[in-house]
């Protein structure tokens, strides 16, 4: 029976029933839902409790968003700030809820996020390093508005990166998520950037190249 916590999820329980499994949340993109990520789960390794969460906001049937994008024809597209910052802090919330829920072991926690979901990742490592070792960013960027003010490398030693983005992506440009390994490099956090020939999505060896790096770090 799945227990009530203050974001809608779905579950995959460890194939290999362990004390305190590593946890991998995902945290889907703009307009999609829960459903939509935790189709890789049954693909990923069986050590992992996987829970992919839904986010707050409804936009229609089965649509769902982190935060409003707003398209106006002065400014074009722009997030709101605001309620991205209230989704972070329910997302801190909710992995709190988690690893009291499950049990979960501490020391191995992954946040995959894709485009909306991976900007709130960045937000989440970067704001609250002691609770996330490693982070899947898939299609998205670094938003400095959601980042501390300051920003100080000894609070992210144990943090470790795999960014990922379409060489032909008409949602969010390929440079911006360029900008992201130069900016964790800086901080000097582990990261690693690859790019491949795909538009807005993720092409089958993306999928591959990130189970394997998971796989290494459990």
């Amino acid at each position: 029976m799945q227990k009530k916590l203050s974001l809608e999820y779905l579950i995959r329980q460890p194939k290999i029933p362990t004390k305190n499994p590593p946890l991998l949340l995902l945290l889907h993109g703009y307009g999609s839902n829960e459903q939509d990520l935790f189709s890789f789960a049954s693909e990923l390794p069986n050590e992992l409790l996987i829970i992919s969460a839904r986010a707050p906001q409804t936009m229609g049937f089965g649509s769902y968003s982190w935060y409003t994008i707003h398209f106006d024809t002065t400014n074009g597209k722009f997030s709101d700030i605001d309620e991205a910052k209230e989704s972070r802090e329910k997302i801190n919330v909710f992995i709190d809820e988690i690893i009291e829920e499950y049990q979960i072991n501490t020391s191995k926690v992954f946040l995959l996020g894709f485009s909306q979901g991976t900007i709130l990742s960045y937000s989440i490592a970067l704001n609250y390093p002691k609770k996330i070792q490693h982070v899947i960013a898939l299609s998205g960027y670094i938003n400095q508005e959601l980042l501390p003010e300051k920003l100080n490398p000894d609070d992210y030693k144990s943090l470790d990166f795999f960014i990922s983005h379409g060489s032909q992506d008409q949602v969010i440009p390929v440079e911006w998520a360029q900008n992201a390994s130069p900016f964790l490099d800086k901080l000097g956090i582990k990261n690693s950037y690859q790019e491949y020939m795909v538009g807005h999505g993720v092409a089958p060896q993306n999928f591959y190249d990130f189970k394997k790096w998971i796989e290494e770090r459990l």
